[in-house]
């Protein structure tokens, strides 16, 4: 040992740099005297230092330099050796330790982790930088590689450190703790607390090769545990720094770091915390700490919930309650907080105990749970998106979570407002906020109200507001594939839950629609939807009713229970319902598409046929016990219609027996066989019953007809045979109700393929029978000609009383029957030409012909020419139905389409029955899509429909154009997409409903450019303006543009133009937004300033001021998001890239900002000034959009207003005075809603809260504006002033000025004394206590 002593008291003589040997040996005498105890050799150097008039701090010195410039080994070994010179026997610790040494210790071990390639494991470089490039096939690199790990290797291993050391390292330095207190040196404290927290941090990049990474932060541990000691100083300050330090780690991503901070936390301090009320105080200040930090973005903001939960948790009880009532406050202040505070609640809710208050003595209502869950419900209607949409998500996981037991469920009804003990008062009730959520403006906003309302179906068994049920309706119609997938399950689940006629009618119109869906999952979705809720259903029901039906007769017997009572007892509640819709006119086409997809993909059960015919039969066999008459029993309504569908794929699975019996049982029954006359219907009004329920027989004669020709193959030869004789029978006699005709000819020719040996012998057969009755068809229609013309002939010879009481009633009754086989016949021959177009129809055409130009001056046919009135006033029904039978005719033959296509035009043009233009509508839509060319040149003829009188032609039209329009038949040219926008504002709602979806689904698909490239266009045409086209309009055409614009100033149609610009405005890009903007600058208010719009013109003047509204609207304004953290958060929680948007919505600032300067402000000057020169009424609609539109830059008006500096100054006092009225409207509200909750009676009485108690009381958003509070001030001040007059007059008013005591003035000069009065005069006028703002 003499000779280690005397190296280094040689190396430390010679003031050299300190060695790797010096240090080694300086160690290797520490080690020996830490291990043995035995200080001698120790003190041995101490002596040989003093000798050679060196002193120990310059020992201490040299360590400290070493662990400062020395490589990485050097620092560590420094680190080691200066810890073990603090330990070692009689060292003077108390004078030798120094914050410079201790600080070169912190950073040495710092510098260790900054390199984990430094790090020496046993000797071996445990990670090698570039010693591995995966993907590099360059041979020369393969032959250097092993020279290059080489020389890396010798280059760690010089400059490297073992692990062990640093172990070491940190256990000394837990040991040095217990001698030197860091009390005295708080920067020494600070700094040890940071380092040791960074080592889990900086380590964890090489802990996957290092077995010790468990050891490292152990020690860690035990090192900051060793700090929070009492020695060390203040153990509330001591803490903070620790938590402090610890933040970072705890806000992490999920790492070994962040494990290791959290499980310090949770283990270690907590218990601490219970020895110690200062730890204990930090411990419950970390949570609100990293609230404070926590980040803005969703993933680490959920890490950091994550976190706090973990540290709340191994809080007690009444500290968790304390936070949850810290977490309330926060939804009440900034944007981040509240969202933050809107993640913390359900986590709360669900982690800490009783949150429903159900085992508190105090109940519900004093629980923290009540606090939280009104927090919740008000952040639904957050004015920040992200917010809204985060709260209704959680809050549907809380009503997810809470619903186990009975006991909670009924609490959370009652805090929801449900049912009659409402535990909490909101603003409007739950329904209502999802009411308006569903129809928020923002998709995940939408989206988490539908997830909301499935949850509350659960909770309330389905009991949900009819007007929310239409409002999840609306939204299987959304643009976005998500809420409408979103929408489809939240009615679904009502439906499956709660079999009402209300919900049974919401779903069935809403989703059974989406068949025909673009999206082939919605369509999918579609199919197992109304295979499990509705044919599955129908099918359980069917079952049911045959097994119970045996007891139920028996039942019968014992108890009287009427007919209507047993049907309801016989089927499951709400299964005749569904039936029943399932029917209606509007759910009907989609069932019928639904069945066929189902049936192409062979996942029609048989037994739901089998099932369906069970329904009928119980349903027949129960009348007939009632002892009621068989014929008048009817099936279910719905049965028979989706019997007639499914047995199209189950043909087996139906009975011929029981078709058979039915349809004699309905073919017996004729309770009206010919359409009675007005004067028949006149004398007998009873029959109107009568007809209606046979038109139900008639509709199930119809499906009862499609269900025979659908299985009709499996029918036996002689049965199918005498069938269809019996159906060419019934046809002949051209006395069935029109909706039979049809299915009789379809069921026809069926037959008649089906039993045919083959193809040619199927058509030989068709097409005899086709002629057979066209012959038959046209007689009728010639006795029928023939007769009204003798009757005609015969009246002409009569006087006009006689031909009205006698001879005309005698026509009338004989024909009557006549015309209603005419009728059939005419509707008879249309469904003849579509299943056999190849019919001769040569003797049929003229007849037709003849018919429907019988109302015209100029039609050459004499065949009517001695009837008195043409047959479109007295047989109506015939006039129409012959239209429609040329219709279908011309579709066959496009020779007659192109002659007769005029026709069709004119009529549709000057007819005034809306049954006749609804039905030529639908033939021209036909046409276009069979002679597309023939009808391009009279589409705008078409779309005049649009503006139709008849809503049901306007809504027909609309559905048919936009079909066509889908599928390119016609294209959006010309005026075609201007005169649909009129359509947006349509006095029908479900016209108003198609548009806005054909508008903000169908063509932001199809044709994003095209309200974009239209609005310029659009502005003039809605207001009846032809300026853009420098021409005015001819007479014809005026009146036509007229019938498709919204002309006029007043209120309601500049609304209703505003609703089509913002419809449109929403369909843009914001780059199109910003294109809009230029081109309505330059192409309205240019041309307006350049005199090219004249503004004498009342429509000229119309557009102008369109264009001010539109420039000013939200809709074109582009938002800039200027470092907003609310719209950071809505971009997240619809999934998309904030910081991407944020660039984006900075450059597009920029953009704005320079067309601003560029372009529209130097226009906005030159129009202002036209119009000051003319002294219009626009100009303050002019200044009104200015301002709007430099509000956001009112720092930068003097840049952008060079040009006008009286312009500027008149902005900038509009801007001022708009704020100051906004200011003292806000405060006048804010003052008028406390002095409501406030009893004013005296100012005198100490109960009366001054005016600082009162503004203490507003809210803080108040507060926080400067203009509203100095309004609010004035406001109280005010209030006060008057109510201290009121109480010195004791609520008398004021006496005049003439009944007071004054002193008499002198007259004076009749001049002054008439200035005198006008002074005392303008004082009386004066109001007292406004401000001077406006003047």
């Amino acid at each position: 040992m003499d000779e280690t002593i005397t190296r280094i008291v040689t190396d430390l003589e010679s003031q050299a740099p300190i060695s790797s040997s010096f240090l080694k040996d300086l160690q290797v005498l520490l080690d020996y005297t830490l291990n043995t105890n035995d200080s001698i050799d120790l003190e041995n150097l101490y002596t040989e230092i003093s000798s050679r008039n060196l002193s120990l701090s310059s020992l201490t010195n040299a360590i400290s330099s070493a662990m400062d410039s020395g490589p990485t080994n050097i620092s560590i070994l420094g680190s080691k050796v200066y810890l073990s010179l603090l330990l070692s026997p009689n060292f003077p610790v108390f004078t030798q330790f120094t914050p410079m040494a201790f600080l070169s210790l912190l950073r040495a071990i710092r510098r260790a982790f900054k390199n984990p390639y430094e790090v020496l494991r046993e000797g071996t470089v445990s990670r090698i930088r570039g010693a591995k490039k995966k993907g590099r096939k360059n041979v020369g690199q393969k032959k250097n590689s092993g020279e290059s790990r080489d020389f890396l290797e010798n280059e760690v291993e010089e400059g490297g450190f073992e692990v062990r050391d640093m172990l070491c390292v940190l256990e000394r330095l837990e040991m040095v703790l217990g001698l030197v207190h860091l009390g005295r040196f708080p920067d020494c404290l600070k700094g040890l607390v940071q380092a040791v927290c960074d080592i889990p941090v900086m380590a964890v990049d090489f802990s996957q090769n290092l077995g010790s990474f468990g050891r490292l932060c152990d020690l860690c541990s035990r090192v900051l545990s060793e700090v929070l000691k009492a020695e060390h100083g203040n153990q509330g300050d001591s803490a903070a720094e620790v938590l402090k330090a610890l933040t970072p780690l705890i806000l992490l991503n999920k790492s070994q770091a962040r494990s290791f901070g959290l499980g310090y936390v949770v283990n270690r301090m907590v218990k601490m915390g219970r020895s110690s009320g200062e730890i204990k105080k930090a411990v419950l200040n970390l949570p609100k700490h990293i609230v404070r930090k926590a980040p803005e973005k969703a993933e680490p903001r959920g890490l950091a919930v994550e976190s706090i939960m973990e540290v709340v948790k191994a809080f007690d009880f009444e500290d968790q309650v304390e936070f949850a009532d810290y977490v309330v406050k926060m939804s009440q202040g900034k944007a981040q907080f509240r969202l933050l505070a809107v993640d913390l609640i359900p986590v709360l809710m669900v982690s800490v105990r009783d949150p429903l208050g159900l085992d508190s003595d105090d109940g519900f209502k004093s629980s923290w749970g009540l606090r939280c869950l009104e927090v919740l419900i008000q952040r639904c209607s957050d004015i920040t998106a992200g917010i809204r949409a985060r709260a209704l998500t959680n809050l549907a996981q809380l009503v997810g979570s809470l619903s186990g037991s009975e006991r909670s469920r009924a609490v959370l009804k009652g805090v929801m407002g449900f049912g009659n003990d409402r535990t909490i008062s909101f603003e409007g009730a739950i329904n209502d906020l999802l009411r308006r959520r569903c129809m928020d403006e923002k998709a995940a906003v939408r989206k988490a109200a539908l997830v909301l309302v499935s949850k509350l179906t659960n909770l309330l068994c389905g009991g949900l507001d009819e007007e929310l049920l239409k409002t999840v309706g609306i939204d299987c119609s959304d643009p976005l594939v998500s809420i409408r997938k979103a929408a489809i399950s939240a009615l679904s689940e009502v439906f499956r839950i709660h079999l009402t006629d209300t919900v049974t009618k919401e779903w069935l119109h809403s989703v059974p629609r989406l068949i025909n869906d673009n999206e082939t999952s919605i369509q999918e979705e579609c199919e197992n939807l109304f295979l499990e809720l509705v044919l599955d259903r129908v099918s359980n029901a069917g079952s049911t009713s045959s097994s119970h039906y045996e007891s139920l007769l028996h039942d019968l017997n014992e108890k009287k229970n009427s007919l209507d009572m047993n049907i309801e007892l016989l089927y499951p509640e709400g299964v005749l319902g569904l039936l029943k819709e399932i029917c209606d006119r509007e759910v009907a086409p989609w069932v019928k598409k639904i069945c066929t997809s189902l049936g192409k993909k062979k996942r029609l059960r048989p037994k739901i046929a089998i099932d369906l015919q069970n329904i009928i039969k119980t349903s027949e066999s129960l009348w007939l016990n009632h002892s009621k008459q068989v014929e008048k029993w009817m099936a279910p309504p719905g049965a028979w219609f989706l019997l007639s569908e499914v047995s199209a794929f189950l043909p087996k699975a139906v009975n011929w027996e029981f078709l058979h019996h039915h349809w004699q049982l309905l073919d017996k029954y004729k309770p009206v066989h010919e359409l009675q006359s007005p004067l028949e219907q006149d004398v007998n009004e009873g029959m109107v019953d009568i007809e209606s329920n046979s038109l139900a027989w008639a509709g199930d004669r119809v499906f009862l007809l499609q269900t025979i020709s659908n299985v009709s193959v499996e029918l036996p030869p002689e049965p199918a045979a005498d069938l269809a004789h019996n159906f060419l029978k019934r046809l002949e006699e051209f006395n069935m109700h029109s909706t039979e005709v049809s299915a009789h000819v379809k069921a026809l020719k069926t037959l008649c393929k089906r039993k045919a040996l083959n193809s040619e012998e199927a058509d030989s057969l068709v097409m005899k029978w086709v002629h057979q009755l066209l012959s038959k068809a046209s007689q009728v229609l010639d006795m029928y000609l023939s007769k009204i013309t003798d009757v005609n002939k015969d009246s002409g010879f009569l006087t006009p009383q006689t031909r009205a009481s006698e001879k005309g009633t005698k026509a009338a009754a004989s024909t009557v029957t006549l015309e209603s086989h005419a009728i059939t016949a005419v509707y008879t021959i249309g469904s003849l030409i579509i299943v056999c177009s190849s019919a001769d129809l040569k003797a049929i055409i003229p007849v037709l012909y003849t018919i429907i130009t019988s109302g015209s001056s100029d039609r050459k046919s004499s065949r009517l020419a001695g009837a008195a009135l043409p047959l479109k006033q007295t047989a109506p029904s015939l006039y129409i139905q012959a239209w429609l039978t040329m219709g279908k005719i011309c579709l066959a033959d496009g020779k007659l389409a192109k002659r007769y296509l005029p026709l069709f035009v004119q009529e549709l043009e000057k007819s005034d029955c809306a049954a006749l233009r609804n039905n030529i509508v639908v033939m021209m839509a036909d046409y276009c899509v069979r002679y597309t060319a023939l009808v391009d040149c009279y589409m705008s003829k078409i779309t005049k429909c649009l503006r139709d009188t008849c809503e049901l032609v306007r809504r027909q039209t609309f559905i048919l154009l936009s079909r066509l329009l889908q599928r390119d038949y016609v294209k959006w040219r010309g005026v075609l997409f201007l005169r649909f926008l009129l359509c947006l504002v349509d006095d029908s709602e479900k016209i108003r409903q198609l548009a806005d979806f054909l508008f903000g689904n169908i063509l932001k698909a199809k044709a994003p450019l095209l309200a974009y490239n239209s609005f310029v266009e659009a502005i003039f045409v809605l207001n009846d303006c032809n300026a853009h086209t420098g021409r005015s309009n001819a007479q014809s055409l005026r009146n036509e543009t007229r019938l498709f614009s919204i002309r006029g100033n007043d209120e309601n149609s500049r609304s209703k133009r505003m609703h089509i610009y913002t419809t449109l405005l929403k369909q843009m890009a914001p780059e199109h937004l910003l294109a809009t903007f230029a081109k309505v600058c330059a192409e309205i208010l240019a041309a307006a300033s350049d005199s090219m719009l004249c503004l004498e013109d009342v429509t000229g003047q119309s557009v102008l001021q369109d264009a001010f509204i539109i420039l000013s609207s939200k809709e074109i304004k582009i938002q800039s998001n200027r470092g907003s953290s609310s719209e950071a958060a809505e971009v997240e929680e619809e999934g998309g890239d904030s910081g991407g948007a944020l660039a984006k919505g900075r450059a597009i600032s920029q953009a704005v900002r320079k067309s601003l300067i560029q372009n529209t402000i130097p226009i906005f000057i030159e129009l202002k000034r036209l119009l000051e020169s003319k002294n219009s009424p626009l100009i303050g609609s002019l200044m009104e959009c200015l301002r709007i539109l430099l509000k956001d830059y009112k720092n930068e008006i003097d840049d952008l207003l060079v040009a006008d500096r009286q312009l500027q100054k008149e902005l900038v006092y509009d801007m001022q005075k708009f704020e100051s009225t906004k200011a003292r409207s806000t405060a006048a509200n804010a003052v008028a809603t406390m002095q409501r909750s406030e009893a004013y009676h005296s100012p005198a009485d100490p109960k009366l809260p001054n005016s600082s108690a009162l503004k203490s009381k507003l809210p803080e958003k108040l507060k926080s504006d400067s203009k509203v509070a100095s309004a609010v001030a004035d406001a109280l001040a005010a209030a006060t002033a008057r109510s201290v007059l009121r109480e010195v007059n004791k609520g008398a008013c004021t006496p005049p000025l003439s009944a007071m005591g004054v002193p008499k003035l002198k007259s004076c000069t009749r001049e002054t004394a008439s200035r005198g009065g006008d002074v005392i005069e303008s004082l009386r006028r004066r109001q007292s206590f406004d401000s001077d703002d406006e003047n």
